[in-house]
């Protein structure tokens, strides 16, 4: 058949249904390689959350060890000051002069409590996160490790199928042009909506083939004669007699 040849009504149903047969193939192979495309994003994903995760908790941990360290240089600050006020005493001249070295000592050693309170309090901070560090490793470490058997799944697959599925593709394409466009679209719009892909089905048992409503006699023999384009008032898929289908399908 010419592409700007113009079909007769049969024609058409014809090419619809070998389209459909032909797509229903492509579904098959998508169908082959399951959830596994969404998986290995949702890996990716996981696997750059985990990352970042871990990147922030690391300037946490580092953060900590920097106020730690401050602190720490506090107390030897503080404990020098207390030597110094300690030996300022041995030579003070009145009561007044000791009380208020006293006074500056004790200050000191009150700092030195509230240092030592801080770095307890950040050394605990940075053991739980060195714990949520090393749990994330481990975890990182698994969703690689999924990720790159879900890939190389994945690959196998594609390598396996892509050379038909590609020749699939270009068998519609080829297909389509035979009919025209307003058939292609409505096609491909019930085909979306339709929950298994069947958007052009044979009739069965004297019932739709998508949705298996019954067909009455009187329109069953309008779609038998091919004299124009049936659609189930059910769910609105074209309908063809088993012939086309297994003139298509033989």
């Amino acid at each position: 058949m010419e592409e700007n040849k113009e079909l007769s009504v049969e024609e058409k149903l014809r090419a619809l249904y070998e389209l459909q047969e032909n797509d229903t193939k492509i579904d098959k192979i998508k169908i082959l390689r399951g959830e596994l495309p969404l998986e290995v994003g949702d890996l990716e994903d996981e696997i750059a959350g985990l990352e970042t995760r871990m990147t922030n908790l690391k300037e946490e941990l580092e953060t900590l060890a920097t106020a730690i360290r401050s602190k720490q240089n506090n107390i030897l600050e503080a404990k020098a000051l207390i030597k110094k006020y300690e030996e300022q005493q041995m030579n003070v001249r009145n009561n007044r002069e000791f009380d208020s070295l006293t006074k500056e000592i004790e200050f000191q050693k009150l700092e030195i409590e509230l240092f030592e309170k801080r770095i307890r309090e950040f050394t605990v901070q940075s053991s739980e996160k060195t714990v949520h560090i090393t749990d994330s490793e481990s975890l990182l470490a698994d969703k690689k490790n999924d990720l790159t058997h879900k890939k190389a799944e994945l690959t196998e697959i594609i390598n396996e199928t892509s050379k038909e599925e590609e020749e699939l593709h270009q068998r519609s394409e080829t297909i389509s042009q035979l009919i025209e466009p307003r058939l292609v679209t409505a096609y491909k719009r019930i085909r979306g909506n339709a929950r298994n892909g069947l958007a052009v089905v044979s009739v069965q048992r004297d019932a739709c083939g998508g949705c298996f409503n019954q067909i009455p006699p009187q329109r069953q023999l309008d779609i038998r004669s091919r004299k124009k384009i049936i659609v189930c008032e059910y769910c609105g898929r074209i309908l063809v007699d088993n012939e086309i289908a297994g003139i298509i399908t033989a």
